[in-house]
């Protein structure tokens, strides 16, 4: 069955007070109107002209009005079709998606003969309909995106006068808080396979805190990174020959939302990902982010809203505490993607958090330091932006003002030193999820 079948069918089994009402609530653009307008003419031009040309007091008129619709029902745009389905339709496949995969977001396990990735999906590739959407609940979401994207801050670097935030971008309102804590859930499942063994064996570090700011759990997905030369003499980068879990299904979804949502591009699909938990205290020294990984990448917050810096220049003032000149508020569910002089002249780093966090850092690896044994997910492949109305486009949405002391400090302000960002958590009950950091390193697999 086609997609216009499909939603014909459909139409046809709603009432005419469904269709009215869709029709009414279902907000379009100018053009989008105007076209819906002009086929309901033609349709009701056609059914007066029906009713002229019959005789009789036994002549009817079909009852069923949903036939009459379901042309209008797909209306075109610059030359891409938007479908559109009644808000009463309960199997909408975005939401859908979401269900199902928050319900299978175990990776595979070390017990797992199957090397590939255990997110193939059953038909294994994706179509040119997911170019649009039908489902209402997605363009709303897509349309209620805010993105910043005009950072400024301008420092001397090698004697000239650089925007070192140049690149980076902001968009809230990505995760709605029933997906956040989906995720959140499925975070705190895989740290308890961690605390098992039940995965593969550099996937999970949990080291022991031996100071503030030195707990913070991390789980590698695609990838193993190593942060600093390791045991064996292996230098800071990805380590080719081993072994870590592939993205569970529900990071997969996430990446697909993302790409789908314009938020990054389709010619650099995340296929790695790493999970920092942090407790109270936990911190992210200065760094640039290895270039084993191409630009952009992003980086998704959960429960609790904190504060980076950006920065030439970082200064560590003390343990979790950093000084730097710009400092970016990250909201809950938010993704700040990170490109051109923000990822690459300017010092990032997160202070001490004042609570549980939970951040999801996505990346692409370099084609030359690809691991050995990775499969590329199926269902990343081809992966597509959805067409945008001209009400959903970047260019038309609301963006975040500059005047935001925290977004955008002038250079001739002093550096501001960050440790406890009063901000209040999405979870604030302590017996939500089990506690981080309470399992001693030596216990842990080898």
């Amino acid at each position: 069955m086609s997609v216009k079948e499909g939603l014909v069918s459909i139409l046809k089994g709603l009432s005419r007070d469904e269709i009215e009402e869709l029709l009414l609530n279902q907000e379009l653009c100018g053009h989008c109107e105007l076209s819906l307008h002009n086929h309901v003419q033609l349709i009701h031009k056609s059914k007066h002209d029906n009713k002229s040309s019959m005789s009789g007091p036994d002549s009817t008129q079909p009852d069923d009005i949903s036939e009459r619709y379901s042309e209008p029902s797909t209306v075109t745009n610059k030359g891409s079709s938007i479908k559109r389905e009644s808000n009463k339709y309960p199997e909408q496949a975005h939401s859908r998606g979401w269900t199902r995969y928050s319900e299978k977001f175990s990776p595979t396990s070390v017990d797992s003969k199957h090397i590939t990735s255990s997110t193939q999906s059953k038909s294994g590739r994706l179509t040119e309909v997911e170019l649009v959407s039908d489902d209402p609940k997605e363009r709303l979401g897509l349309a209620n995106v805010v993105r910043k994207t005009n950072f400024t801050h301008f420092e001397k670097v090698n004697g000239k006068n650089v925007n070192v935030v140049q690149g980076l971008e902001l968009h809230t309102q990505v995760f709605d808080a029933d997906e956040q804590k989906k995720i959140v859930e499925a975070v705190y499942e895989f740290q308890r396979m961690g605390q098992k063994g039940r995965l593969r064996e550099r996937t999970y570090t949990e080291p022991s805190k031996w100071m503030r700011g030195k707990g913070r759990v991390t789980i590698q997905f695609g990838c193993c990174y190593n942060y600093a030369v390791d045991k064996n003499g292996n230098p800071p980068g990805i380590i080719r020959d081993e072994e870590v879990d592939p993205l569970p299904p529900i990071f997969v979804q996430m990446i697909k939302r993302m790409v789908r949502w314009h938020i990054l591009p389709p010619t650099c699909v995340p296929n790695s990902c790493i999970v920092n938990i942090y407790d109270e205290g936990d911190c992210i020294p200065p760094h640039i982010d290895h270039h084993d990984f191409v630009r952009p990448f992003c980086t998704i917050s959960f429960l609790t809203q904190c504060n980076i810096l950006f920065g030439s220049n970082l200064k560590i003032v003390g343990p979790g505490e950093f000084s730097g000149p710009v400092s970016i508020p990250l909201p809950v569910g938010s993704v700040l993607v990170l490109k051109g002089n923000g990822a690459d002249v300017a010092k990032h780093c997160v202070p001490a958090v004042p609570a549980k966090r939970i951040s999801i850092t996505f990346r692409k690896m370099h084609e030359s330091k690809i691991p050995y044994g990775f499969s590329p997910d199926p269902e990343l492949r081809g992966v597509r932006p959805l067409a945008m109305t001209p009400l959903e486009s970047p260019s038309q949405q609301k963006h975040i003002e500059n005047k935001e002391a925290s977004s955008h400090t002038p250079a001739s302000a002093p550096p501001q030193v960050v440790s406890k960002p009063n901000n209040a958590s999405l979870f604030n009950k302590e017996d939500e999820f089990p506690p981080l950091g309470a399992m001693n390193a030596s216990r842990r697999r080898r």
